[in-house]
């Protein structure tokens, strides 16, 4: 068994941590992919950028070079050394830092550039050419420890050509550097996520992982009272407080049920022995004398019927039959009239319904006839005296109450009361009257198993009402319950 409940717990943890790393994963893949977006955006936007700048900038200085040729004759030497005043190779040079070498009309380097550029057969080919502005172009050339854009244009009838070149590769190498550092800054920030998540992911699993070992402890104990931790308001706390209030609805439920069972075998021991004891004397029932065996019998029969009322009432209780019945729109007044009628044929007392009101609700028929009866027969029982009827009054919503001018209020409950006219009841009785099996000390001596006016409590409950009792003045009580929002029992 504690090997199975180690088991389970391990399970339960395995599934909060699984939970936890799915979380934990789960943020840092989403700000890894916004991330790795956003840089590789950001990179390729940048280095476009850089390279078409650099790119633009060259092709304008060749294009200066060209026009220049082709308009002005001339020579290796105008190239050859700068100018204080700013010659054509300062113009070449000042834009964007190119590197100049001029070649003479055998393709020799008359000014060598700094570092030298390459020489090749195009390059002479162009150095030798008549016409003034042609152009060749070299693509990533490797010039000492950089690439270079080599650009040759001829200055005409075979005087030279000028080289220019322009390095890349340091821009290359800015990217590249910018590049490692984009990939650095998505994973830090990958890292950062998963520490966040993983720390985010624990503070809110953290709650379940205390709701769920709270959960297995009520699972191993069997106890209901364990407190559960419930801290915040957000939806782990909602369900919390939930687990809370089902975990209090059944440690009341068990202790109902608990006290239900101790209450009742208490109470049937009653009965039980005295028709345990009537019956062994029913061995010598041909040694007793008439009148005893009268009695006898008697006894067997009201003790009989008391158990038998007894037992009804518990597994009322028990079963919770006003909770299966469906709801349906009924008149208290109609019931009430019910009652009385059962009551006068059954008890042979004068009784009398006084109405007043809508008495209409959504109710359980069964369970509010079943709750009225108990209040007449509980009044039949103490009213022995029989010189004054017993009153059922039922008052509707908005309607003054009978007994004190109060009124039950617009909207509220409608309010059922059974008045008699017997001893009344105690002060000291009054809060106690709807407890299971309570009853008074004048009343022990009585009839009945203290389980009427409980039934009467139930059934006012379930409709969202309240019992209440009171004395009368001139003598008697005055019992009954509302059905809706009530105001207690503070008169009737």
């Amino acid at each position: 068994m504690r090997s199975g409940a180690r088991l389970r717990r391990w399970v339960a943890r395995a599934r909060l941590s699984s939970l936890r790393t799915t979380f934990t994963v789960s943020f840092a893949a989403v700000a890894a992919a916004v991330t790795v977006l956003v840089g590789f955006l950001s990179y390729d936007a940048a280095a476009r950028l850089v390279r078409v700048d650099q790119q633009t900038v060259f092709e304008g200085v060749v294009q200066d070079l060209l026009d220049e040729v082709r308009h002005s004759a001339l020579t290796p030497a105008d190239f050859a050394t700068a100018d204080a005043d700013g010659g054509p190779r300062d113009e070449l040079i000042r834009p964007s830092g190119t590197v100049v070498q001029v070649l003479g009309p055998d393709a020799s380097v008359v000014d060598r550039g700094h570092p030298p550029l390459p020489v090749g057969a195009d390059d002479r080919r162009i150095a030798a050419a008549r016409p003034a502005g042609q152009l060749v172009e070299h693509r990533d050339v490797d010039v000492g420890d950089g690439m270079y854009r080599v650009a040759t244009v001829s200055l005409g009838d075979g005087r030279g050509a000028v080289q220019i070149a322009q390095e890349f590769s340091d821009t290359e190498d800015l990217l590249r550097e910018l590049q490692q550092r984009t990939v650095l800054l998505v994973g830090a920030v990958v890292i950062a996520a998963g520490l966040f998540g993983w720390w985010l992911a624990r503070r809110i699993t953290s709650r379940l992982v205390r709701l769920a070992g709270a959960a297995e402890d009520v699972a191993r104990t069997g106890r209901l009272g364990i407190q559960v931790p419930v801290a915040g308001y957000d939806e782990v706390a909602r369900l919390g407080r939930s687990f809370d209030r089902m975990l209090g609805r059944l440690a009341q439920s068990e202790e109902d049920q608990r006290r239900l069972v101790q209450d009742a075998g208490h109470e049937l021991r009653t009965p039980l022995t005295s028709l345990r004891t009537n019956i062994s004397m029913l061995r010598r029932i041909d040694e007793l004398p008439p009148a005893v065996r009268g009695e006898l019998v008697a006894d067997l029969a009201q003790e009989s019927r008391e158990l038998t009322d007894l037992v009804n009432e518990l597994v009322d209780l028990a079963a919770g039959q006003s909770d299966r019945e469906p709801l349906q729109r009924v008149a208290l007044a109609d019931i009430a009239e019910d009652v009385a009628v059962a009551a006068r044929r059954r008890t042979g007392r004068a009784v009398t319904v006084r109405v007043s009101g809508d008495t209409v609700v959504d109710g359980r028929p069964g369970a509010l006839q079943r709750a009225l009866s108990n209040l007449v027969d509980n009044a039949a029982k103490f009213d022995r005296g029989g010189g004054e009827p017993i009153d059922i009054v039922v008052t509707g919503a908005g309607i003054p109450a009978a007994g004190n001018g109060t009124g039950v209020g617009s909207g509220a409950a409608v309010r059922v009361e059974v008045l008699d006219r017997g001893p009344g009841i105690a002060e000291e009785d009054l809060d106690r009257v709807f407890d299971r099996f309570y009853r008074a000390p004048d009343a022990r001596s009585l009839p009945g198993s203290g389980l009427g006016l409980s039934i009467v409590r139930e059934v006012a409950a379930a409709h969202g009402g309240d019992p209440f009792a009171r004395r009368r003045e001139g003598g008697g009580s005055a019992i009954g319950f509302t059905v809706g929002r009530g105001d207690g029992g503070d008169g009737g």
